[in-house]
């Protein structure tokens, strides 16, 4: 069975975004959900600016999709990247993230921008 090879360069540059926990937990909860950067602003505390960087970063390798649904965009892990198999096997080993949009559901947080 042939698999894809992805080049080291490009690995690298998969597994250095995967390295800071602020977009490894985003990658981790996108596994399962799509989201706004505006629930991610309040599962991380951080900035909306904050939290658009580390989704633009995400995109721009391709590891994330967006999607509009009138002025708000959602983004999805994008599992047709040639770096997904790679980042799905990281994903495996880690804990599920899923408690963390249940808490922003309890406080009436969950897509709160729509």
């Amino acid at each position: 069975m042939d698999t894809l090879k992805i080049e080291m360069d490009k690995a690298a540059l998969i597994l250095k975004l995967l390295g800071d926990k602020t977009r490894l937990t985003m990658v981790k909860i996108l596994e399962n959900h799509d989201c706004c950067v505006c629930e991610f602003v309040e599962i991380f505390k951080m900035s909306q600016p904050a939290i658009s960087q580390h989704v633009r970063k995400l995109r721009d390798a391709g590891l994330v999709g967006e999607e509009r649904k009138g002025q708000w965009v959602f983004y999805s892990l994008k599992k047709e990247s040639d770096y997904y198999p790679m980042v799905q096997d990281i994903l495996q080993h880690l804990p599920n993230q899923d408690y963390k949009l249940k808490e922003l559901e309890e406080q009436g947080l969950r897509i709160s921008c729509c």
